[in-house]
Protein backbone atom coordinates (compact mmCIF):
# COMPACT_ATOMS: atom_id res chain seq x y z
CA UNK A 1 0.00 0.00 0.00
CA UNK A 2 1.07 3.88 -1.09
CA UNK A 3 0.00 6.21 1.31
CA UNK A 4 0.49 9.72 -0.63
CA UNK A 5 0.66 12.88 0.97
CA UNK A 6 0.82 16.77 0.21
CA UNK A 7 3.70 18.64 1.34
CA UNK A 8 2.62 22.00 2.88
CA UNK A 9 3.53 25.51 2.34
CA UNK A 10 2.56 28.11 3.84
CA UNK A 11 1.00 30.60 1.75
CA UNK A 12 2.29 34.01 3.81
CA UNK A 13 6.11 32.44 2.51
CA UNK A 14 5.14 31.44 -0.96
CA UNK A 15 3.81 34.90 -1.11
CA UNK A 16 7.21 36.56 0.21
CA UNK A 17 9.16 34.82 -2.46
CA UNK A 18 7.42 35.55 -4.94
CA UNK A 19 7.30 39.03 -4.05
CA UNK A 20 11.27 38.59 -4.13
CA UNK A 21 11.36 37.69 -7.71
CA UNK A 22 10.93 33.65 -7.75
CA UNK A 23 8.80 32.14 -10.13
CA UNK A 24 5.47 31.35 -8.67
CA UNK A 25 5.94 27.31 -9.02
CA UNK A 26 9.24 27.51 -7.62
CA UNK A 27 8.31 29.91 -4.79
CA UNK A 28 5.77 26.77 -3.77
CA UNK A 29 8.02 24.19 -4.39
CA UNK A 30 10.98 25.81 -2.32
CA UNK A 31 8.60 27.12 0.50
CA UNK A 32 7.65 23.49 0.97
CA UNK A 33 11.16 21.85 1.28
CA UNK A 34 11.82 24.95 4.05
CA UNK A 35 13.18 27.89 2.13
CA UNK A 36 11.77 31.52 4.00
CA UNK A 37 13.87 33.61 2.14
CA UNK A 38 15.64 33.79 -1.20
CA UNK A 39 19.06 34.39 0.28
CA UNK A 40 18.98 30.55 1.25
CA UNK A 41 19.16 30.31 -2.46
CA UNK A 42 22.24 31.73 -2.83
CA UNK A 43 24.67 29.25 -4.64
CA UNK A 44 27.92 31.13 -5.04
CA UNK A 45 31.16 30.39 -3.52
CA UNK A 46 31.40 32.97 -0.65
CA UNK A 47 28.24 31.56 0.47
CA UNK A 48 30.58 28.34 1.39
CA UNK A 49 30.87 27.49 4.91
CA UNK A 50 34.48 28.44 5.05
CA UNK A 51 37.41 25.25 5.55
CA UNK A 52 38.07 26.66 9.25
CA UNK A 53 35.13 25.72 10.40
CA UNK A 54 35.88 21.83 9.52
CA UNK A 55 37.72 21.13 12.63
CA UNK A 56 41.66 19.29 11.82
CA UNK A 57 41.28 20.88 8.27
CA UNK A 58 44.63 23.41 9.47
CA UNK A 59 46.33 20.53 10.90
CA UNK A 60 45.63 18.78 7.63
CA UNK A 61 46.92 21.65 6.15
CA UNK A 62 50.52 21.77 8.17
CA UNK A 63 50.69 18.23 7.74
CA UNK A 64 50.46 18.30 3.84
CA UNK A 65 52.38 21.81 3.29
CA UNK A 66 55.46 19.80 4.85
CA UNK A 67 55.46 17.26 2.93
CA UNK A 68 55.39 18.87 0.07
CA UNK A 69 58.26 21.53 1.24
CA UNK A 70 59.87 17.99 2.36
CA UNK A 71 59.34 16.50 -1.11
CA UNK A 72 57.69 13.41 0.53
CA UNK A 73 55.95 10.80 -1.46
CA UNK A 74 52.19 10.71 -0.87
CA UNK A 75 49.84 8.24 -1.47
CA UNK A 76 46.33 8.77 -1.68
CA UNK A 77 44.19 5.46 -0.70
CA UNK A 78 40.23 5.53 -1.94
CA UNK A 79 36.92 4.41 -2.24
CA UNK A 80 35.87 2.14 -5.19
CA UNK A 81 32.37 4.29 -5.25
CA UNK A 82 31.78 7.42 -7.31
CA UNK A 83 32.38 9.83 -4.09
CA UNK A 84 35.70 7.79 -3.78
CA UNK A 85 36.81 7.91 -7.43
CA UNK A 86 35.71 11.83 -7.20
CA UNK A 87 37.31 12.33 -4.15
CA UNK A 88 40.85 10.35 -5.51
CA UNK A 89 40.39 12.74 -8.70
CA UNK A 90 40.37 15.80 -6.27
CA UNK A 91 43.10 14.96 -3.84
CA UNK A 92 45.23 13.90 -7.02
CA UNK A 93 44.50 17.15 -9.22
CA UNK A 94 44.78 19.36 -6.19
CA UNK A 95 48.00 17.83 -5.01
CA UNK A 96 49.89 17.54 -8.60
CA UNK A 97 48.69 21.17 -9.08
CA UNK A 98 50.55 22.09 -5.77
CA UNK A 99 54.39 20.45 -6.51
CA UNK A 100 53.03 16.90 -4.62
CA UNK A 101 55.02 13.75 -5.09
CA UNK A 102 52.00 12.34 -5.24
CA UNK A 103 50.17 8.51 -6.21
CA UNK A 104 46.72 6.64 -5.70
CA UNK A 105 45.63 3.11 -4.79
CA UNK A 106 42.11 1.97 -4.68
CA UNK A 107 41.31 -1.32 -2.60
CA UNK A 108 39.89 -4.30 -5.26
CA UNK A 109 36.87 -4.96 -3.24
CA UNK A 110 36.63 -8.80 -4.24
CA UNK A 111 39.87 -9.07 -2.69
CA UNK A 112 40.66 -6.58 0.19
CA UNK A 113 37.15 -5.33 0.68
CA UNK A 114 36.56 -1.35 1.77
CA UNK A 115 38.79 0.72 4.26
CA UNK A 116 42.24 0.95 4.96
CA UNK A 117 43.42 -2.52 6.20
CA UNK A 118 46.16 -3.75 7.23
CA UNK A 119 46.79 -5.69 3.88
CA UNK A 120 45.89 -2.62 2.15
CA UNK A 121 48.76 -0.91 4.51
CA UNK A 122 50.83 -4.06 3.60
CA UNK A 123 50.57 -3.20 -0.72
CA UNK A 124 50.59 0.46 -0.17
CA UNK A 125 54.07 -0.05 1.91
CA UNK A 126 55.62 -1.23 -1.55
CA UNK A 127 55.18 2.00 -2.91
CA UNK A 128 57.40 3.56 -0.07
CA UNK A 129 54.85 6.32 0.88
CA UNK A 130 56.09 9.19 4.02
CA UNK A 131 52.01 9.88 4.05
CA UNK A 132 48.92 7.95 3.68
CA UNK A 133 45.97 9.83 2.60
CA UNK A 134 42.87 8.60 2.86
CA UNK A 135 39.60 9.68 1.24
CA UNK A 136 36.02 8.63 1.98
CA UNK A 137 37.00 6.05 4.30
CA UNK A 138 39.42 5.82 6.90
CA UNK A 139 37.52 6.69 9.92
CA UNK A 140 36.90 2.49 10.94
CA UNK A 141 40.34 1.67 9.70
CA UNK A 142 42.11 0.93 13.44
CA UNK A 143 44.17 -2.07 12.20
CA UNK A 144 45.14 -0.08 9.43
CA UNK A 145 46.36 2.94 10.82
CA UNK A 146 47.92 0.58 13.53
CA UNK A 147 49.91 -1.51 10.95
CA UNK A 148 51.21 2.26 8.76
CA UNK A 149 52.21 3.35 12.30
CA UNK A 150 54.39 0.41 12.78
CA UNK A 151 55.96 0.59 9.37
CA UNK A 152 56.42 4.53 9.83
CA UNK A 153 53.92 5.79 7.74
CA UNK A 154 52.45 9.04 8.63
CA UNK A 155 48.22 8.72 7.90
CA UNK A 156 45.86 11.64 7.24
CA UNK A 157 42.24 10.59 7.49
CA UNK A 158 39.72 12.58 5.49
CA UNK A 159 36.19 10.79 5.86
CA UNK A 160 32.52 11.40 6.33
CA UNK A 161 31.08 7.90 7.33
CA UNK A 162 29.88 8.39 10.86
CA UNK A 163 33.17 6.89 13.76
CA UNK A 164 32.89 3.81 15.96
CA UNK A 165 33.65 4.88 20.24
CA UNK A 166 37.03 4.57 19.46
CA UNK A 167 39.33 6.73 16.50
CA UNK A 168 42.42 5.43 14.66
CA UNK A 169 45.14 6.58 15.98
CA UNK A 170 45.70 8.71 13.05
CA UNK A 171 48.47 11.56 12.91
CA UNK A 172 45.17 13.65 11.76
CA UNK A 173 41.86 12.63 10.83
CA UNK A 174 39.03 15.04 9.02
CA UNK A 175 35.94 14.08 9.40
CA UNK A 176 32.54 16.44 10.37
CA UNK A 177 30.97 13.24 12.36
CA UNK A 178 33.89 12.62 14.50
CA UNK A 179 33.28 13.71 18.22
CA UNK A 180 33.84 17.21 19.17
CA UNK A 181 33.34 18.61 15.30
CA UNK A 182 30.86 21.53 15.47
CA UNK A 183 30.72 21.82 11.28
CA UNK A 184 27.60 22.20 10.61
CA UNK A 185 27.28 20.60 7.36
CA UNK A 186 27.30 17.13 8.82
CA UNK A 187 26.28 15.47 5.73
CA UNK A 188 29.02 16.54 3.32
CA UNK A 189 30.29 14.02 1.00
CA UNK A 190 34.10 12.31 1.33
CA UNK A 191 34.76 14.91 -2.29
CA UNK A 192 33.58 17.32 -0.15
CA UNK A 193 35.95 17.43 2.45
CA UNK A 194 38.98 16.36 0.72
CA UNK A 195 37.80 19.42 -1.44
CA UNK A 196 38.09 21.48 1.74
CA UNK A 197 41.28 19.95 2.52
CA UNK A 198 42.26 21.09 -0.63
CA UNK A 199 41.43 24.73 0.11
CA UNK A 200 42.62 24.77 3.68
CA UNK A 201 46.19 23.48 1.91
CA UNK A 202 46.18 26.08 -0.68
CA UNK A 203 45.36 28.96 2.17
CA UNK A 204 48.46 27.25 3.97
CA UNK A 205 50.72 27.31 1.17
CA UNK A 206 49.93 31.01 0.15
CA UNK A 207 50.28 32.00 3.91
CA UNK A 208 54.22 30.64 3.68
CA UNK A 209 54.66 32.57 0.75
CA UNK A 210 54.61 29.13 -1.94
CA UNK A 211 53.30 31.01 -4.56
CA UNK A 212 55.90 33.62 -5.23
CA UNK A 213 57.85 30.86 -6.90
CA UNK A 214 55.05 28.59 -7.86
CA UNK A 215 51.68 29.20 -10.22
CA UNK A 216 48.57 29.14 -7.93
CA UNK A 217 45.60 26.99 -9.10
CA UNK A 218 42.16 27.36 -9.20
CA UNK A 219 40.57 24.52 -7.03
CA UNK A 220 37.10 25.84 -7.99
CA UNK A 221 37.97 23.98 -11.31
CA UNK A 222 37.48 21.26 -9.33
CA UNK A 223 33.39 21.66 -8.70
CA UNK A 224 32.49 19.67 -11.01
CA UNK A 225 34.14 16.34 -9.21
CA UNK A 226 33.17 17.62 -6.37
CA UNK A 227 29.42 18.26 -7.99
CA UNK A 228 29.58 14.43 -9.41
CA UNK A 229 30.63 13.13 -6.20
CA UNK A 230 28.39 14.52 -3.80
CA UNK A 231 25.17 13.77 -6.01
CA UNK A 232 26.15 10.10 -6.63
CA UNK A 233 26.77 9.34 -2.93
CA UNK A 234 23.09 10.00 -2.05
CA UNK A 235 23.65 12.18 1.05
CA UNK A 236 21.46 14.98 1.88
CA UNK A 237 21.18 18.18 -0.02
CA UNK A 238 21.59 20.87 2.50
CA UNK A 239 22.81 24.52 1.80
CA UNK A 240 25.93 23.55 1.79
CA UNK A 241 26.03 20.61 -0.50
CA UNK A 242 23.52 22.61 -3.11
CA UNK A 243 26.20 25.13 -3.37
CA UNK A 244 28.69 22.63 -4.13
CA UNK A 245 26.72 21.07 -6.81
CA UNK A 246 25.16 24.26 -8.22
CA UNK A 247 28.67 25.28 -8.82
CA UNK A 248 30.09 22.26 -10.27
CA UNK A 249 27.05 22.42 -12.39
CA UNK A 250 27.07 25.98 -13.72
CA UNK A 251 30.60 24.92 -14.72
CA UNK A 252 29.77 21.76 -16.68
CA UNK A 253 27.21 23.90 -18.48
CA UNK A 254 30.03 26.69 -19.50
CA UNK A 255 32.14 23.86 -20.92
CA UNK A 256 34.75 24.30 -17.85
CA UNK A 257 34.99 20.36 -17.13
CA UNK A 258 37.42 18.12 -16.70
CA UNK A 259 38.16 15.94 -20.10
CA UNK A 260 36.75 12.76 -18.23
CA UNK A 261 33.34 14.02 -17.40
CA UNK A 262 33.26 15.33 -20.74
CA UNK A 263 33.91 12.18 -21.86
CA UNK A 264 30.89 10.37 -19.95
CA UNK A 265 28.55 12.89 -21.19
CA UNK A 266 29.62 11.56 -24.36
CA UNK A 267 29.25 8.33 -23.90
CA UNK A 268 25.71 8.57 -22.11
CA UNK A 269 24.52 11.26 -25.52
CA UNK A 270 23.81 13.44 -22.64
CA UNK A 271 24.79 17.32 -23.36
CA UNK A 272 27.01 18.85 -20.35
CA UNK A 273 25.34 22.31 -21.60
CA UNK A 274 22.32 21.09 -19.81
CA UNK A 275 23.86 19.00 -17.31
CA UNK A 276 21.69 18.35 -14.17
CA UNK A 277 21.94 16.58 -10.86
CA UNK A 278 19.58 13.72 -12.49
CA UNK A 279 22.28 13.53 -14.97
CA UNK A 280 25.15 13.19 -12.54
CA UNK A 281 23.17 10.76 -10.20
CA UNK A 282 21.36 8.45 -12.78
CA UNK A 283 23.99 8.57 -15.78
CA UNK A 284 27.37 9.69 -15.03
CA UNK A 285 27.64 8.30 -11.33
CA UNK A 286 26.51 4.64 -12.33
CA UNK A 287 28.53 4.85 -15.23
CA UNK A 288 31.48 5.29 -12.76
CA UNK A 289 30.43 2.98 -10.15
CA UNK A 290 30.09 0.27 -12.80
CA UNK A 291 34.29 0.27 -12.46
CA UNK A 292 33.91 -0.56 -8.95
CA UNK A 293 31.12 -2.71 -8.97
CA UNK A 294 32.67 -4.89 -11.95
CA UNK A 295 36.67 -4.47 -12.63
CA UNK A 296 38.92 -1.96 -11.00
CA UNK A 297 37.74 1.60 -9.65
CA UNK A 298 41.78 2.60 -10.92
CA UNK A 299 39.92 2.68 -14.54
CA UNK A 300 37.04 5.26 -13.08
CA UNK A 301 39.59 7.44 -11.46
CA UNK A 302 42.35 7.41 -14.84
CA UNK A 303 39.23 8.51 -16.62
CA UNK A 304 38.77 11.41 -14.21
CA UNK A 305 42.29 12.75 -13.48
CA UNK A 306 43.60 12.05 -17.37
CA UNK A 307 44.34 15.69 -19.57
CA UNK A 308 43.71 13.43 -22.99
CA UNK A 309 40.37 13.88 -24.07
CA UNK A 310 40.78 10.60 -26.50
CA UNK A 311 41.91 8.90 -23.65
CA UNK A 312 39.28 9.80 -21.50
CA UNK A 313 36.78 8.89 -24.32
CA UNK A 314 38.16 5.85 -24.88
CA UNK A 315 37.71 5.36 -21.00
CA UNK A 316 34.47 6.61 -20.80
CA UNK A 317 33.07 4.14 -23.80
CA UNK A 318 34.84 1.14 -21.65
CA UNK A 319 32.82 2.22 -18.43
CA UNK A 320 29.88 2.34 -20.45
CA UNK A 321 30.09 -1.18 -21.67
CA UNK A 322 30.46 -2.47 -18.17
CA UNK A 323 27.65 -0.55 -16.86
CA UNK A 324 25.85 -2.06 -19.89
CA UNK A 325 27.02 -5.64 -18.11
CA UNK A 326 25.74 -4.51 -14.66
CA UNK A 327 22.56 -3.96 -15.85
CA UNK A 328 22.16 -7.42 -17.34
CA UNK A 329 23.55 -9.24 -14.18
CA UNK A 330 21.21 -6.69 -11.99
CA UNK A 331 18.56 -7.84 -14.08
CA UNK A 332 19.26 -12.15 -13.57
CA UNK A 333 20.00 -11.52 -9.84
CA UNK A 334 16.72 -9.37 -9.34
CA UNK A 335 14.56 -12.52 -11.21
CA UNK A 336 16.29 -14.42 -8.58
CA UNK A 337 15.67 -12.61 -5.65
CA UNK A 338 12.02 -12.36 -6.65
CA UNK A 339 12.07 -16.22 -6.78
CA UNK A 340 13.06 -16.18 -3.11
CA UNK A 341 10.99 -13.74 -1.85
CA UNK A 342 7.85 -15.87 -3.64
CA UNK A 343 8.30 -17.93 -0.28
CA UNK A 344 7.75 -15.58 1.76
CA UNK A 345 4.30 -13.32 2.74
CA UNK A 346 5.17 -10.32 -0.47
CA UNK A 347 2.23 -9.06 0.66
CA UNK A 348 2.99 -9.08 5.11
CA UNK A 349 6.75 -9.35 4.36
CA UNK A 350 9.10 -9.40 7.46
CA UNK A 351 9.89 -6.03 8.75
CA UNK A 352 13.80 -6.64 8.06
CA UNK A 353 14.56 -8.59 5.06
CA UNK A 354 18.29 -10.27 4.25
CA UNK A 355 18.86 -12.11 1.12
CA UNK A 356 21.73 -14.64 -0.27
CA UNK A 357 22.16 -16.28 -3.33
CA UNK A 358 25.71 -18.22 -3.99
CA UNK A 359 25.60 -17.25 -7.68
CA UNK A 360 24.74 -13.27 -6.81
CA UNK A 361 27.92 -11.10 -8.04
CA UNK A 362 29.44 -9.17 -4.71
CA UNK A 363 29.67 -5.67 -6.76
CA UNK A 364 25.91 -5.43 -7.45
CA UNK A 365 24.09 -6.61 -4.35
CA UNK A 366 24.39 -3.01 -3.07
CA UNK A 367 21.69 -2.04 -6.37
CA UNK A 368 19.99 -5.56 -6.08
CA UNK A 369 18.61 -4.66 -2.02
CA UNK A 370 17.81 -1.10 -3.24
CA UNK A 371 15.56 -2.40 -6.01
CA UNK A 372 13.47 -5.06 -3.71
CA UNK A 373 13.45 -2.29 -0.76
CA UNK A 374 11.92 0.00 -3.35
CA UNK A 375 9.59 -3.49 -4.27
CA UNK A 376 8.66 -4.10 -0.51
CA UNK A 377 9.10 -0.89 1.49
CA UNK A 378 11.12 -3.00 3.55
CA UNK A 379 14.91 -2.34 5.17
CA UNK A 380 16.45 -5.26 2.71
CA UNK A 381 20.15 -6.51 2.61
CA UNK A 382 21.17 -8.81 -0.41
CA UNK A 383 24.14 -11.12 0.23
CA UNK A 384 26.84 -12.49 -2.04
CA UNK A 385 29.39 -15.51 -1.54
CA UNK A 386 33.37 -14.27 -1.19
CA UNK A 387 36.36 -16.45 -0.81
CA UNK A 388 36.73 -18.04 2.53
CA UNK A 389 33.55 -19.35 3.36
CA UNK A 390 32.23 -15.59 3.87
CA UNK A 391 29.67 -13.25 2.33
CA UNK A 392 29.15 -9.95 1.78
CA UNK A 393 26.05 -8.04 2.21
CA UNK A 394 25.00 -4.63 1.12
CA UNK A 395 21.55 -3.05 2.97
CA UNK A 396 19.09 0.14 1.81
CA UNK A 397 17.05 0.86 4.18
CA UNK A 398 13.86 3.17 5.04
CA UNK A 399 12.46 6.27 6.43
CA UNK A 400 12.50 5.33 10.21
CA UNK A 401 15.08 2.62 10.46
CA UNK A 402 19.41 3.70 10.73
CA UNK A 403 20.83 0.71 8.99
CA UNK A 404 24.48 1.48 10.68
CA UNK A 405 22.95 1.62 14.48
CA UNK A 406 20.74 -1.56 13.60
CA UNK A 407 23.62 -3.42 13.00
CA UNK A 408 24.97 -2.45 15.84
CA UNK A 409 22.85 -3.87 17.85
CA UNK A 410 23.20 -7.32 15.77
CA UNK A 411 27.07 -7.00 17.27
CA UNK A 412 25.85 -6.10 20.60
CA UNK A 413 23.49 -9.01 20.97
CA UNK A 414 25.84 -11.41 18.97
CA UNK A 415 29.10 -11.15 19.80
CA UNK A 416 31.20 -12.07 16.73
CA UNK A 417 28.57 -12.43 14.51
CA UNK A 418 29.39 -9.73 12.09
CA UNK A 419 33.09 -9.74 11.29
CA UNK A 420 33.08 -6.50 9.83
CA UNK A 421 29.51 -3.27 9.07
CA UNK A 422 29.82 -0.02 8.76
CA UNK A 423 28.17 2.54 6.98
CA UNK A 424 25.40 5.29 7.15
CA UNK A 425 21.50 5.57 7.98
CA UNK A 426 20.25 4.48 4.35
CA UNK A 427 22.91 2.52 3.20
CA UNK A 428 25.26 0.16 4.94
CA UNK A 429 27.61 -3.00 4.40
CA UNK A 430 27.84 -6.45 6.64
CA UNK A 431 30.75 -9.22 6.48
CA UNK A 432 29.98 -12.52 7.79
CA UNK A 433 30.68 -16.45 7.88
CA UNK A 434 27.96 -17.79 5.35
CA UNK A 435 27.04 -20.78 7.90
CA UNK A 436 25.61 -17.28 10.12
CA UNK A 437 23.65 -16.57 6.92
CA UNK A 438 20.14 -17.47 8.60
CA UNK A 439 21.41 -16.49 12.04
CA UNK A 440 21.73 -13.23 11.13
CA UNK A 441 18.54 -12.80 8.82
CA UNK A 442 16.30 -13.55 11.41
CA UNK A 443 18.14 -11.23 13.94
CA UNK A 444 17.94 -8.34 11.59
CA UNK A 445 14.01 -8.79 11.24
CA UNK A 446 13.96 -8.93 15.05
CA UNK A 447 15.63 -5.96 15.62
CA UNK A 448 13.87 -3.83 12.48
CA UNK A 449 10.48 -5.09 13.78
CA UNK A 450 11.95 -3.07 17.31
CA UNK A 451 13.06 -0.12 15.73
CA UNK A 452 10.41 0.49 13.06
CA UNK A 453 7.10 1.73 14.12
CA UNK A 454 3.72 0.09 12.13
CA UNK A 455 3.64 3.43 10.09
CA UNK A 456 7.22 3.05 8.80
CA UNK A 457 5.82 0.01 7.30
CA UNK A 458 3.47 1.75 4.86
CA UNK A 459 5.50 3.55 1.84
CA UNK A 460 4.49 6.91 1.92
CA UNK A 461 4.92 9.53 -0.92
CA UNK A 462 5.07 13.12 -0.57
CA UNK A 463 4.33 14.80 -3.53
CA UNK A 464 3.97 18.59 -4.30
CA UNK A 465 0.01 18.56 -5.18
CA UNK A 466 -1.78 18.94 -8.48
CA UNK A 467 0.21 20.80 -11.10
CA UNK A 468 -1.76 23.74 -13.11
CA UNK A 469 -2.60 22.20 -17.10
CA UNK A 470 -0.58 26.02 -17.83
CA UNK A 471 2.57 25.02 -16.67
CA UNK A 472 2.74 21.20 -18.03
CA UNK A 473 5.08 22.97 -20.71
CA UNK A 474 8.58 22.92 -22.13
CA UNK A 475 9.12 25.75 -20.40
CA UNK A 476 8.54 24.97 -17.04
CA UNK A 477 10.07 21.32 -17.76
CA UNK A 478 13.33 23.09 -18.57
CA UNK A 479 12.95 25.69 -15.14
CA UNK A 480 12.20 22.72 -12.59
CA UNK A 481 15.50 21.06 -14.84
CA UNK A 482 17.68 24.05 -13.96
CA UNK A 483 17.51 23.99 -10.01
CA UNK A 484 19.18 21.59 -8.20
CA UNK A 485 17.53 18.97 -6.80
CA UNK A 486 18.08 15.51 -4.74
CA UNK A 487 18.36 13.94 -1.38
CA UNK A 488 16.87 15.79 1.34
CA UNK A 489 16.09 18.17 -0.95
CA UNK A 490 13.82 16.22 -3.29
CA UNK A 491 12.90 16.49 -7.33
CA UNK A 492 9.18 18.20 -8.13
CA UNK A 493 6.57 15.29 -7.96
CA UNK A 494 3.15 16.17 -8.72
CA UNK A 495 0.06 14.38 -8.42
CA UNK A 496 -3.01 14.46 -10.77
CA UNK A 497 -5.97 12.81 -12.26
CA UNK A 498 -5.90 11.65 -15.78
CA UNK A 499 -8.32 10.01 -18.26
CA UNK A 500 -6.23 7.26 -20.24
CA UNK A 501 -6.02 7.61 -23.88
CA UNK A 502 -3.85 5.06 -24.70
CA UNK A 503 -1.40 2.83 -23.34
CA UNK A 504 1.14 -0.08 -25.04
CA UNK A 505 3.87 -1.75 -23.20
CA UNK A 506 7.49 -1.28 -24.57
CA UNK A 507 10.04 -3.93 -24.22
CA UNK A 508 7.83 -5.63 -22.02
CA UNK A 509 8.53 -3.84 -18.60
CA UNK A 510 8.02 0.24 -19.64
CA UNK A 511 4.76 1.55 -20.07
CA UNK A 512 3.83 4.29 -22.39
CA UNK A 513 1.05 6.10 -21.94
CA UNK A 514 -1.16 8.97 -23.24
CA UNK A 515 -2.77 11.02 -20.43
CA UNK A 516 -5.62 13.85 -20.86
CA UNK A 517 -6.46 16.53 -17.74
CA UNK A 518 -8.88 19.01 -18.99
CA UNK A 519 -8.32 20.00 -22.58
CA UNK A 520 -4.64 18.92 -22.73
CA UNK A 521 -3.17 15.92 -23.65
CA UNK A 522 0.42 14.47 -22.47
CA UNK A 523 2.45 11.92 -23.06
CA UNK A 524 3.61 9.58 -19.89
CA UNK A 525 6.07 6.73 -19.10
CA UNK A 526 6.76 4.70 -16.47
CA UNK A 527 9.74 2.40 -16.56
CA UNK A 528 9.68 -1.35 -15.01
CA UNK A 529 5.68 -1.12 -14.61
CA UNK A 530 4.23 -3.73 -12.41
CA UNK A 531 0.17 -2.87 -13.40
CA UNK A 532 -1.60 -1.33 -16.00
CA UNK A 533 -4.76 1.20 -15.30
CA UNK A 534 -8.40 1.37 -16.08
CA UNK A 535 -9.76 4.67 -18.26
CA UNK A 536 -9.25 6.92 -15.38
CA UNK A 537 -5.98 7.17 -12.72
CA UNK A 538 -4.51 9.01 -9.88
CA UNK A 539 -0.65 9.47 -11.20
CA UNK A 540 2.38 10.81 -9.23
CA UNK A 541 5.03 12.00 -11.53
CA UNK A 542 7.91 14.23 -12.52
CA UNK A 543 7.70 16.76 -15.48
CA UNK A 544 10.63 16.09 -17.72
CA UNK A 545 11.56 16.53 -21.46
CA UNK A 546 11.71 14.22 -23.97
CA UNK A 547 14.19 14.37 -26.96
CA UNK A 548 13.13 12.16 -30.11
CA UNK A 549 15.00 13.07 -33.69
CA UNK A 550 16.04 16.05 -32.72
CA UNK A 551 12.83 17.32 -31.20
CA UNK A 552 11.83 18.15 -27.46
CA UNK A 553 8.35 17.60 -25.73
CA UNK A 554 7.29 17.91 -22.43
CA UNK A 555 6.83 14.37 -21.01
CA UNK A 556 5.45 12.90 -16.94
CA UNK A 557 7.77 10.02 -16.00
CA UNK A 558 5.09 8.52 -13.89
CA UNK A 559 6.59 6.86 -10.35
CA UNK A 560 3.19 5.67 -9.25
CA UNK A 561 0.16 4.74 -10.84
CA UNK A 562 -3.12 3.52 -9.58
Amino acid sequence: MTNIVTRSSAPRTVWQLEQQGLHPLLARLYAARGVTDKAELDYELKSLLPPAALTNTDQAAHILADAIEAEARLLIIGDYDCDGATATAVGMRALKSLGADVNFLVPDRFKFGYGLSPEIVELAAEQSPDLIITVDNGIASLEGVARARELGIATLITDHHLPAATLPDADCIVNPNQPGCDFPSKCIAGVGVMFYVALALRAELRERGYFADHPEPNFADLLDLVALGTVADVVKLDRNNRILVSQGLKRMRAGRLQPGIAALFKATSRDPKRASAFDLGFLIGPRLNAAGRLADMRLGIECLITDDAGRALQIAQELDTLNRTRREIESGMQDQALILLEAMDVNDPAPGIALFDPEWHEGVVGILASRIKEKLHRPVFAFARSEGGIVKGSGRSIPGLHLRDALDLVAKRAPGLLLRFGGHAMAAGATLKEENFERFAALFAEIAGELLAPADLTRTLETDGALEGGYISLEIARLLENEVWGQGFPAPLFVDEFDVEQQRVLKEKHLKLRLKKGNARIDAIQFNFSSQPGNRTRAAYRLSINEYMGVESPQLMIEYLE
